[in-house]
């Protein structure tokens, strides 16, 4: 490769995360969100050690205690057991069902929207009028009709959430490589005998991970809230399994009754999701991206 070539190529991904960490010490609120974001996680891989019991242990006659009961911070379920403990175990899906899905599209839509900008003609109207297909159907309605078609459970929320997010994250590579398959270090790289794979490997990776590992994180808060609504309609995580959505819907009869233990895990829902769509847009502001990013806006 040449000094003009090399000089041209776009800068590596661990520059960016330079970048990052310079953004991170500048932006309280980008420093704030993202050790909340972390402090969840950790939370729910500290689970077996936080928690104060088990997801499932509970005693019939202390069922629906209010918050603040002995022994119990949060109250108690209709089956008498620990909300608080139950919140916390439950961070173990919901994140999974928040966090992979939206790994997998980033991963997938990536291959496919750089196939779709680097590929011939027939190559883009092909992938792009398939993931037409998938987003034409609202998100939810499409998460369900694939659910009902496998069996209940996290494996059944993670990849019907994939097929969800994917065009989503494909629309957003495509226009980022419309947008550089024309640069003067593309054409170098094509005329010094690269291959697509090739190209897109060291030429347009590094420039759209920026763009993608941003939106993707905007992502995870909706992810969450999906996830947590399949339970909820009985079409992810089952009972006992403790998950936010299965939880709600467990706590539902509770709520005339017993609205400050039976709404906890709509809080928990709300309050991450908070989390995570505050960081997307943290690192949406000060990473500059924006148009390429409504463009792949999930409906």
């Amino acid at each position: 490769m040449t000094p003009t070539m090399t000089a041209a190529t776009p800068a590596p991904i661990r520059r960016y995360s330079r970048r990052v960490r310079h953004w991170i010490r500048r932006d309280a609120g980008l420093a704030v969100t993202l050790t909340l974001a972390v402090l969840l996680v950790l939370l729910a891989l500290a689970a077996p050690l936080v928690a104060p019991y088990g997801p499932t242990t509970g005693l019939l006659q202390d069922r629906l205690l209010a918050p603040g009961s002995p022994g119990h911070l949060l109250g108690t379920d209709g089956q008498g057991r620990d909300v608080l403990s139950r919140l916390i175990w439950a961070a173990r899906p919901s994140l999974t069902g928040g966090l992979v899905p939206v790994a997998v599209a980033g991963a997938l839509g990536s291959v496919l929207g750089i196939a779709a900008g680097l590929g011939g003609r027939f190559t883009e109207q092909a992938l792009l009028r398939s993931l037409d297909v998938l987003y034409a159907f609202p998100g939810i309605l499409l998460a369900m009709a694939v659910a009902t078609l496998l069996d209940t459970g996290l494996g059944a929320v993670v990849l019907s959430l994939s097929v969800v997010l994917t065009p989503s994250v494909a629309r957003v590579v495509f226009t980022e490589v419309q947008r550089i398959r024309t640069a003067a270090y593309l054409e170098a790289a094509r005329v010094s005998g690269a291959g697509r794979v090739g190209i897109a490997l060291r030429q347009v990776v590094p420039v759209i991970a920026p763009v993608v590992l941003v939106y993707c994180s905007s992502l995870i808060g909706l992810s969450i809230v999906y996830a947590a609504g399949l339970s909820f309609l009985g079409l992810g995580v089952s009972p006992p399994t403790a998950e936010w959505g299965a939880m709600l819907d467990e706590l539902r009869p509770s709520l005339l009754s017993h609205p400050a233990v039976a709404v906890l895990p709509a809080l928990a829902i709300l309050a991450v999701s908070v989390v995570f769509n505050t960081l997307g847009e943290a690192l949406r502001r000060r990473s500059g991206t924006g148009g390429g990013l409504r463009t792949g806006a999930v409906r």
